[in-house]
């Protein structure tokens, strides 16, 4: 079960859960742990990719429903 469901606060923000699941997930990777790198310069190499692409998907889907709402508007 994913992480975001233990007894986090909710964010407010869309797709709060899991963009703490993969802060968490790079926070506590080797590349930020054992090489010192940013969480920024380990996402750009690869780490947490499956989370990175759930958001990324997430977050497309709330964009995908605003534009619905903005392209039903007549000529």
């Amino acid at each position: 079960m994913p992480k975001y469901y233990e007894d986090k606060e909710e964010d407010g923000r869309a797709c709060g859960g899991v963009r703490e699941d993969l802060r968490q997930c790079l926070l506590e990777s080797p590349c930020v742990l054992q090489e010192n790198k940013s969480p920024k310069q380990c996402l750009r190499e690869g780490h947490c990719r499956s989370l990175q692409m759930t958001f990324f998907a997430c977050k497309r889907s709330m964009v995908s429903v605003c534009s619905v709402f903005s392209s039903a508007r007549g000529p």
